[in-house]
C-alpha cells in the first residue's frame, strides 16, 4: 500500500522534528500538517475531560453505563463552556496565569463559573451572605478565588 510520508524539520529549535504519514496520495503536504494541527482542540478537550471531569475514570461494570457516562460528562463539559460563555468578561475570573500562557483552559473556564455559582447562587439562597459580606472584600474575593479552583 502507498504511503505519503511527510517530515517537518523546526529550524527555530524551539520543537521537535515530525514525521507524518497517510495512505491517502490526494493530499497535499499542507493538508496532511493542517490536518494533524486540527486534532490539537480535540485531544486538549479529552485531556481537560479527564483531568476535570474524569472522564475514563467511572466505576460502572455494566455496558449501559459505561455507555451513559461519556455522553454525560460530554453534557456536563458542554454546559460550562455554555456558562462560561454567557459570563460577562466581568465574571470570567479566577483564572490560573503563567508565564506564556495565551488562552483560557477548561479548567480556568470551570473555576470562574463555580465561583459564579457560589457568589451569586448558591450562598445567597444558603442564607450565608451574612457571614460573607461581614468579611472585608479582598478577603472575600480571595476566599472565592481560591476555593472555585479547588473545588
Amino acid at each position: 500500500m502507498p504511503i505519503r510520508w511527510v517530515f517537518v524539520r523546526d529550524t527555530t529549535g524551539t520543537h521537535r522534528d515530525e514525521y507524518f504519514f497517510t495512505t491517502d496520495l490526494g493530499l497535499t503536504v499542507s493538508a496532511v500538517i493542517a490536518i494533524y494541527c486540527g486534532r490539537w482542540n480535540i485531544e486538549t478537550t479529552f485531556q481537560e475531560m479527564r483531568a476535570e471531569l474524569g472522564l475514563e475514570t467511572t466505576r460502572g461494570w455494566r455496558e449501559k453505563t459505561v455507555l451513559r457516562a461519556a455522553p454525560c460528562l460530554f453534557g456536563l463539559y458542554t454546559v460550562v463552556a455554555v456558562l462560561f460563555h454567557t459570563l460577562p468578561a466581568s465574571k470570567r475570573t479566577g483564572a490560573v496565569e503563567w508565564p506564556g500562557k495565551t488562552v483560557t483552559t477548561f479548567s480556568d473556564a470551570l473555576a470562574a463559573v463555580r465561583r459564579w455559582l457560589w457568589a451569586e447562587a448558591l450562598l445567597p439562597q444558603a442564607g450565608q451572605t451574612m457571614g460573607l459580606d461581614k468579611l472585608p472584600e479582598p478577603v472575600r474575593e480571595l476566599l472565592l478565588t481560591t476555593l472555585a479552583p479547588a473545588g
